[in-house]
């Protein structure tokens, strides 16, 4: 697949065409690895929500779901109640599904335990990073993310599964999937050389 040719001239992921605001997400965000557990609860939500839409309809009321989910600090999601799934219901700014608002709740929950049995969600998710690597973007799911969504399944996660492990595992760095002809494919070489892999507890 051609790559997308971006204004400055230089060639990036062929998705980069498909919106405007692809193009910073694409070049600041997708691929470069993440160790803040705060960050990678928001991610593995955000892919929740976007199971059967777009991700630029996520990706264009991100900032609607921080505000409506508190930055996606579990600490605090943890303690919503059936008022808040309410209030959230009732809010335009985000994706009014029910199942996966209450799955982001039961999720802040699953989590806050896995940080208390691993140490962080980063040390669990990272032993995931795969060892051997497909060309990019020829696959939507690999055994590191039906693994990876099993064991989150067996410990009480909801809406997560494979295809949806996989995008979390692309965006967040566990694997660097840019074309092989995209600028920012050394950038995020380069970033997970320097990469400290958090470790368990």
């Amino acid at each position: 697949m051609p790559d997308f040719i971006a204004p400055d001239n230089l060639p990036r992921c062929q998705w980069c065409g498909g919106a405007a605001e692809f193009l910073p997400y694409h070049d600041n965000e997708w691929g470069f690895p993440v160790v803040d557990d705060q960050r990678l609860f928001e991610k593995l939500c955000l892919e929740s929500f976007q199971s059967g839409l777009s991700w630029r309809t996520i990706l264009n009321k991100r900032e609607n779901f921080r505000a409506a989910f508190h930055h996606f600090d579990f600490h605090h999601v943890a303690r919503f109640g059936e008022e808040d799934v309410q209030r959230l219901l009732q809010d335009a700014g985000i994706i009014r599904h029910r199942g996966k608002i209450e799955a982001v709740i039961n999720n802040a929950q699953r989590a806050l335990e896995m940080v208390a049995q691993e140490g962080s969600l980063a040390a669990f998710f990272w032993r995931y990073e795969p060892t051997e690597l497909a060309l990019p973007q020829t696959q939507t799911t690999s055994p590191e993310s039906i693994a990876l969504a099993k064991e989150l399944k067996k410990r009480g996660w909801k809406f997560v599964g494979p295809t949806t492990a996989f995008a979390f595992m692309q965006a967040m760095g566990l694997l660097n999937d840019h074309s092989l002809t995209c600028i920012t494919r050394e950038q995020v070489e380069q970033a997970r050389q320097q990469f400290q892999r958090p470790m368990s507890q």
